[in-house]
């Protein structure tokens, strides 16, 4: 097992070779540093609540997102993800399952969000490569602005069930699966 600290740092060149795509990108940050940055002196109004680690942790997805991503991603993202062979839905922290299919969203050409985008799976593909210290300037404005419009939810869990994690369960899965705070 590495340090991901250590492996993950500026320059290094990342290969992807899992069941949907070969591909290959360079970190411009180390891992989990300068999240607010883009690398390219522009800084964005970008704070994620958890980190992917984290997530996976807690349980997102139902517990089948980047499972094949383990020559990509951390070893460390794995030691305690919770993980399926199947799309479980007792996986996720509130028990509920709040998500569309790959299918769907490709249906509603909401992946790719740019033509020279390869997070084929989505924000949270993009956010784990993000968070390692990928920049894709173009994209990466892209998914920030989603990110930052699903900020929405977390006004409506706090106004209708604010510190009742019992109520409103499936856009509080939906709030920890876009990182932000799900437990309000």
């Amino acid at each position: 097992m590495h340090n991901y600290k250590k492996w993950y740092v500026s320059g290094r060149k990342i290969i992807v070779r899992d069941k949907m795509q070969n591909y290959t990108y360079f970190l411009t940050y180390d891992a989990g540093t300068n999240i607010k940055n883009s690398g390219y002196g522009e800084r964005y109004d970008f704070e994620p609540y958890y980190t992917p680690q984290q997530m996976l942790k807690m349980g997102v997805f139902e517990g089948k997102y980047i499972n094949d991503g383990k020559n990509e991603f951390p070893i460390e993202f794995y030691k305690y993800a919770k993980i399926s062979k199947n799309p479980d839905i007792s996986i996720n922290y509130f028990g509920v399952k709040s998500r569309l299919s790959l299918q769907e969203w490709r249906k509603r050409k909401w992946v790719p969000v740019h033509k020279d985008d390869k997070d084929i799976r989505g924000w949270f593909q993009w956010y784990c490569r993000y968070w390692l210290g990928r920049r894709i300037p173009e994209i990466d404005i892209i998914q920030i602005k989603r990110w930052r419009s699903f900020k929405r939810h977390s006004a409506q869990v706090e106004k209708n069930a604010k510190n009742d994690l019992s109520k409103r369960k499936k856009q509080r899965q939906a709030l920890l699966q876009w990182s932000w705070n799900c437990k309000i």
